[in-house]
């Protein structure tokens, strides 16, 4: 399994100091928390798409540039890559490019976001989130696949033997997974193509993804990649941790309560009982995360919110330390037992290039 951390990159006040960080200082910390989950050995960092206030990550790919340049093994990835609202032809070329820089620690998550106001800012209607999803994906596997692609579709202008640059390295695309929070048709969609699903895994009740995650295996079975088993799932999840677990609901009370995407709603208790947030020390963090795998099967990649709701960096850093130390080894060493062996690892840069040689 792969183990990691993502962000949304939001610019949040600080609830106990009143101090929000600015862009820069935002962004700067993203890049820290990026290095220092390599240091800790963590084995990805994924980054959120935005456009719009209070988030800054509307360019990923320079980000994770950025990022590649300071790091040797991490491996490189979106939370959310806008596949409805972005150029599937400057996705390719982003990637690949990507790609090339960071020796191929690279994949990429596609969704549709949450943000409803980002489509006019692009062109796009909202009501065609679905079918623009359908159609841009599409043509950025052929992209990603094919030389010279001639394509016509419904929401872009024609290409006629276009050839995206740079080719993928090694001539092997990114690995793809279809993020979706709610819509069983991009659990279709990862099924059809033999892709990853991830499922977000934070707001909701674990009876809602196991509804998405089961059509996602079924349909990959249905498509012939292999049992509903060996289907490539990953999941999301959001942790706070302290070694004493009322230590760790009395400090990150505050920032629950006054985040952005889940605050001045369900109580903190209310939350924690009923969706995977987990606040508490890291044997509690350890117990509910390995409890994921009765719900779901078995997995490969689970990534961590850790830097949401204004929580300052050191905070986040001392999170990701906990990870590293406490939580991580523990997981890998268990999610290991009675693991079948006909569960694939997680995919890499590595691994497919090797199944493209056999």
């Amino acid at each position: 399994m792969q183990f990691g951390i993502f962000t949304v990159g939001d610019v949040t006040p600080d609830p106990t100091t009143g101090r929000a960080p600015t862009e820069h200082e935002r962004i700067k910390a993203m890049v820290t928390l990026a290095v220092h989950a390599e240091e800790v050995g963590l084995d990805v960092f994924a980054t959120g798409e935005h456009h719009n206030p209070p988030f800054v990550p509307s360019s990923p790919t320079t980000m994770l540039g950025w990022i590649a340049a300071r790091t040797e093994r991490l491996i490189l990835s979106t939370s959310t890559t806008l596949i409805t609202t972005d150029d599937p032809v400057k996705i390719a070329e982003d990637f690949a490019m990507l790609q090339h820089l960071a020796d191929g620690r690279v994949d990429l998550m596609l969704g549709r976001g949450n943000t409803g106001p980002v489509y006019p800012w692009f062109g796009k209607d909202i009501r065609d989130g679905i079918p623009l999803a359908v159609e841009n994906y599409a043509l950025l596997r052929r992209l990603w696949r094919e030389e010279s692609v001639d394509w016509e579709g419904e929401f872009r202008t024609p290409l006629r033997g276009f050839t995206s640059t740079p080719r993928p390295l090694d001539d092997v695309p990114p690995f793809v997974w279809h993020g979706s929070i709610r819509s069983p048709e991009i659990a279709e969609q990862a099924a059809y193509y033999g892709d990853g699903f991830f499922a977000n895994n934070i707001f909701w009740p674990k009876d809602h993804f196991q509804k998405l995650i089961g059509l996602y295996r079924r349909r990959f079975e249905h498509y012939g990649h292999g049992t509903a088993e060996q289907a490539l799932v990953g999941l999301g999840g959001q942790v706070f941790m302290r070694p004493n677990s009322q230590d760790a609901v009395r400090e990150f009370r505050p920032y629950f309560d006054n985040a952005p995407v889940y605050g001045h709603g369900p109580s903190l208790e209310e939350f924690t009982r009923d969706t995977p947030l987990t606040v508490g020390s890291p044997d509690q963090v350890i117990e509910k995360t390995l409890k994921f795998r009765e719900y779901f099967g078995d997995y490969q990649r689970q990534l961590f919110l850790v830097d949401h709701a204004g929580l300052p960096l050191n905070t986040a850093l001392e999170q990701l330390d906990l990870l590293g130390e406490k939580v991580v080894p523990v997981l890998r060493e268990e999610f290991a037992k009675n693991r079948p062996a006909a569960v694939p690892d997680a995919p890499n840069h590595a691994s497919l290039l090797a199944a493209t040689q056999n």
